[in-house]
């Protein structure tokens, strides 16, 4: 039988089939190119100088239209994550990639390959300073695009893609940008041939051979999984080594993945984004395999040593650049899935004593009738209703510590946020992932300062008509940054200037949206709101009022 990745594999792998090389116009090639990519869904807000890229849009090609740039942004980004292949983006000139900012840096910070095109005035204009036109336009969003151009000759435009692409799906993935003048798409040119690119990384063998046996040696070792552990589809292989090795497993700081099922018994939790904490988690361990994540990602400043005392450190990354800036150990640059399979080969561990399972936190009771409901109770009940093999899209951040206890994750490509820390991704990331994996139940799962980021990818979410659920934990502020606040010395009893969020109505704005929805504040509807909107075969919003 075959499974569903293998079919998602099918779908999204680029077919290098030769064409006839004669003569077509700069649109024609694109189109082609983009057909033998696998990328026939564009994502997109069009302006004027991105019209005449669409006449005579093909029927073979989806159009997925954004209400705001980043928006689009956000949407390509799930919807790449989710088929392994990059997505293809067309947005306006100038104020529209500014628009587009925040999620570029998100995508960047995701490693998700993107191949983001935007509109330019006519060449012959662009010396009088146009109106729209963009000014030095490869300059503007970097440096949080792999590669930028604006090819020098309208016929250059096809071969500008083509390396686009193989550039963005190169690790470290990541976004590429190429900016096309409004009157290059009628020019001849020639069909290009894409051709393909290895991009599988066997790490270096005889640090590997050194890393297994310190790994065998260690009495007690730990392993820290990133991201890119399940962005290279190495979730199970990282299992198998943790087993055969009796390895307790942590969860990187500010992962934009979860890379290990949470109910396994080897499980440890999620490391904190400060320093002091994730040597103290970490304490006892006297190697700490860091697989697919920096070491280590911090948020704050702190003081002392990066690891505990007499623990050493090994890291497999697959980018050169979080490598280099490790600041102790031995990095080893490859596929993260290539680099943990070698590892499992090479196998030879130390005989251990099997690990017991880290204690869960308690089950949440029921708040009393009138009482707002606590987030853990919410995520404690979403738990119940779902399926395992639902998918987390969270943008929540006052609540992510509350979810790792009352929502954990169970199987492979089921979770995703963002790594940037950067608002307005999670919701159109929903949509995204939605439109990549219409077998699966998406949850957009988020609070209620997010939402206002990205509110319009509820549009977009009806006009496909997905049946995604939304799930807004609507607690009246940016509670994140009144937990934050402490860090700074605010007294708890101070009020903070800008953190309080009044009188938004999501149920208002949802069905003006075109999406159905409810609120609930009492606790004993809770349920049967959520199973609603779990089994309903069009998109739903629940908006949950919560302490």
């Amino acid at each position: 039988m075959i499974s569903n990745q293998t079919i998602r594999h099918f779908m999204t792998t680029p077919s290098f089939v030769a064409r006839d090389p004669g003569p077509v116009t700069v649109r024609e090639a694109v189109l082609d190119l983009l057909r033998s990519l696998g990328m026939t869904s564009i994502f997109g807000n069009p302006g004027s100088t991105e019209l005449p890229f669409f006449f005579d849009f093909p029927e073979d090609f989806r159009y997925v239209l954004g209400l705001q740039e980043s928006v689009v942004v956000g949407m390509a980004d799930g919807y790449a994550q989710a088929t392994h292949n990059a997505a293809f983006i067309n947005l306006h000139s100038a104020a529209g990639v500014g628009h587009a900012m925040g999620n570029i840096f998100t995508a960047f910070k995701n490693k998700t390959p993107l191949v983001i095109t935007a509109g330019q005035q006519a060449r012959p204009i662009l010396p009088y300073d146009p109106f729209l036109g963009s000014m030095q336009a490869p300059e503007l969003p970097k440096p949080y695009v792999k590669w930028s151009i604006e090819p020098a000759r309208p016929e250059d435009v096809p071969l500008a893609l083509a390396r686009a692409y193989q550039i963005a799906m190169t690790h470290p993935r990541g976004p590429v940008f190429v900016s096309i003048p409004s009157d290059d798409w009628d020019v001849p040119t020639e069909r290009v041939v894409p051709h393909q690119v290895s991009r599988n990384i066997r790490p270096d063998a005889a640090l590997l051979a050194q890393a297994a046996k310190a790994l065998a040696g260690s009495s007690r070792p730990a392993l820290v999984v990133g991201a890119a552990v399940d962005r290279d589809q190495g979730w199970d292989d990282v299992v198998k080594l943790a087993e055969l090795h009796e390895a307790r497993v942590y969860v990187a700081p500010m992962s934009g993945r979860c890379s290990f099922p949470e109910d396994h018994r080897l499980f440890g939790g999620f490391l904190p984004a400060i320093r002091e904490r994730i040597v103290s988690i970490l304490d006892g361990h006297d190697l700490v395999l860091a697989i697919g994540a920096p070491v280590f990602t911090y948020h704050i400043d702190g003081k002392g040593p990066h690891l505990p005392e007499g623990a050493s450190l090994v890291q497999l990354t697959e980018d050169p650049n979080v490598a280099a800036w490790a600041p102790a150990g031995v990095s080893i640059i490859c596929s993260i899935q290539q680099g943990v399979r070698d590892l499992v080969a090479l196998g030879a561990p130390t005989a251990r004593a099997a690990l017991a399972p880290v204690p869960r936190k308690p089950v949440v009771e029921m708040p009393d009738r009138g009482e707002r409901m606590s987030v853990a109770y919410v995520l404690q009940t979403l738990d119940q209703a779902r399926t395992r093999s639902s998918v987390i899209v969270e943008e929540a951040p006052s609540s992510r510590s509350t979810m790792h206890d009352y929502l954990p994750i169970y199987e492979t490509e089921t979770f995703y946020t963002m790594c940037s820390g950067g608002l307005g991704y999670g919701l159109p990331a929903a949509v995204g992932v939605a439109l990549a994996r219409p077998e699966s139940k998406v949850i957009a799962l988020i609070g209620d300062g997010s939402a206002m980021y990205s509110i319009q990818a509820l549009w977009s979410a009806a006009q496909f008509k997905l049946p995604m659920a939304f799930v807004i934990l609507n607690n009246r502020k940016y509670a994140a940054l009144r937990e934050f606040a402490g860090i700074f010395g605010y007294d708890p009893a101070t009020p903070l200037t800008g953190t309080d969020l009044p009188d938004i109505d999501f149920v208002t704005l949802s069905q003006g949206l075109g999406v159905q929805a409810e609120r609930i504040s009492d606790a004993a509807e809770l349920r049967s709101a959520l199973d609603r909107a779990l089994n309903a075969n069009v998109p739903m919003l629940i908006e949950v009022e919560v302490a």
